[in-house]
């Protein structure tokens, strides 16, 4: 049951960014911003652990599940170190994450050859 549930939810996250991007003028950019600090705000309204264990993958793998990384991030370094966790917290939460993709995607481009849009 796990995996129906990460994988509907999942889908209808998808799908609701889909008819988003389609219905309004939204630029890419902006909808992936709005999905991280949508995230964010359900984890700092305590809402997001629940989604999490319900929904699994489906909930941690789209980019409202790096928004909830950052906010306990944040959370995490604002108890530890007081008002500069603020700051210090989504970087150090966010790090391993921001890493792996920049690795990965330098390495997919030395595997594979760009082609030019005509």
């Amino acid at each position: 049951m796990d995996y129906i549930n990460a994988f509907w939810v999942g889908g209808l996250i998808c799908l609701l960014v889909q008819i988003l991007m389609e219905k309004t003028k939204m630029m890419p950019g902006r909808i992936m911003v709005l999905l991280v600090v949508t995230g964010a705000l359900i984890s700092a309204l305590g809402w997001y652990e629940p989604f999490l264990e319900f929904a699994g993958a489906g909930a941690s793998v789209p980019l409202l599940g790096f928004g909830n990384i950052l906010m306990k991030g944040v959370k995490e370094a604002v108890g530890k170190e007081g008002f500069l966790g603020i700051f210090m917290g989504g970087f150090q939460a966010g790090a391993v994450g921001c890493s792996a993709a920049l690795v990965f995607g330098y390495l997919a481009s030395l595997i594979f050859k760009p082609k030019m849009k005509k």
